[in-house]
């Protein structure tokens, strides 16, 4: 079976670079295939459906760039689709003096980002907004939203399909080789050939890489972020979103409260390491990527610099009294009873030899081979924006 495109992934990344790339240039042959039974399976349908509006990130960078124009592409999409957002603003909150210089470096990266109506906010204009929130200073983000983003995943499927594209469930890639004619993939499900392999796995990115990579220099390291939810009766807590200012060492924006567009109320997540690449339960453990894990140079000095705030994540996961504790940070009001478990998700975080945890996306491009190695938060706002770079990247070598 033959094609022009192979997409490797039906998260949102993959199916919104498989989609773009069938918009710019409808006579190609594109094949999307997934390892799972549906779309959205792993980080897109883990995720907390926050629309983001690009105010963290470095002016000038991948994350930057994509997630803004991403943001617009999402919200034309989402109206043409009917898909319901809102897009409802949210606060990040310095809760003492000490967070006041990295909040301020904050607000400068969104002016330089050229977010719109961003201001800050003292701690009676906190209490009008949030009432329940405790703070000395803090930032509103109007342009911040809600959205669910498997709706918008599978809406980007049908979309793609509806458009010709082709669309394989239950195909797992279990080899790559790259040849003068082309690419030849190899799943559970049949052999395949094509000119252009878009490798968008995700969670496995790095092992579909490796098929035809030598020396990748990156690993993916597996991070799982666990939620509690508010009980029903104490929602009304949190209007919309309350973030707190993040640890500039780490490319996580630590615990906060999301209101979710089903109108549940998330509190979280933590970040611990996964001992298996989709292990969601503190259950699941595969021995051989762990070992893996734990093997890689990059890792090991990632856990010898922050291994005091590692064991703190894995505290907090493990004991409900220190994730509460967490919690009342920004809202001293919550109590232990007032969370019940939700979901978790899984973060494909890219670390490179060096103990780098790379912030930016990070894409690798070969003669017939385009691989997205790190694609970690915003890639879900920034998806179309993400597809039309790789679609374009895409069309130079045909």
């Amino acid at each position: 079976m033959k094609y022009d495109v192979i997409v490797v992934g039906a998260g949102i990344v993959g199916l919104a670079t498989a989609l773009q790339l069938k918009k710019m240039k409808p006579a190609l042959n594109i094949l999307v295939v997934e390892k799972e039974n549906k779309v959205a399976a792993h980080q897109t349908g883990n995720n907390s459906g926050v629309i983001h509006s690009g105010i963290y990130y470095k002016p000038g960078s991948l994350k930057a760039k994509n997630c803004i124009d991403g943001y617009h592409l999402l919200i034309d999409f989402c109206k043409e689709q009917n898909i319901p957002y809102d897009l409802c603003g949210k606060i990040i909150v310095a809760t003492s003096e000490a967070e006041l210089s990295a909040l301020d470096n904050i607000y400068q990266r969104g002016i330089e980002n050229k977010l719109e109506g961003l201001r800050y906010i003292d701690e009676k204009e906190i209490k009008a907004i949030e009432p329940h929130t405790a703070g000395v200073r803090g930032i509103v983000v109007p342009q911040t939203g809600i959205v669910d983003y498997k709706v918008v995943a599978q809406k980007y499927a049908e979309v793609f399909q509806n458009l010709g594209g082709e669309l394989k469930l239950n195909t797992k890639v279990e080899g790559v080789k790259s040849n003068a004619d082309g690419i030849t993939i190899t799943t559970n499900a049949g052999v395949f050939e094509t000119k252009l392999i878009i490798n968008c796995a995700g969670l496995y990115c790095d092992k579909i890489a490796a098929y035809t990579v030598a020396d990748l220099q990156v690993k993916i390291v597996p991070f799982r972020g666990e939620y509690y939810s508010l009980k029903k009766e104490k929602r009304a807590l949190v209007n919309n979103l309350i973030y707190p200012v993040p640890d500039p060492n780490f490319p996580f924006l630590g615990v906060h409260f999301t209101r979710r567009i089903d109108g549940e109320i998330e509190a979280g997540p933590n970040a611990v390491l996964a001992f298996q690449r989709e292990g969601y339960k503190k259950s699941q453990i595969n021995l051989s990527e762990l070992f893996e894990t734990f093997g890689w140079k990059g890792f090991r000095k990632v856990a010898a610099k922050y291994w005091k705030t590692g064991l703190g994540e894995f505290y907090r996961s493990y004991n409900k009294n220190a994730f509460t504790h967490a919690l009342q940070k920004l809202l001293p009001e919550i109590k232990k009873e007032d969370l019940v478990p939700g979901g978790a998700g899984v973060r494909a975080q890219a670390c490179d030899k060096e103990g780098g945890l790379i912030d930016d996306f990070y894409i690798k491009e070969l003669p017939g081979q385009i691989h997205v190695l790190n694609a970690p938060s915003p890639a879900a706002t920034s998806s179309l924006s993400i597809g039309k770079t790789l679609a374009e990247l895409a069309l130079k070598q045909f």
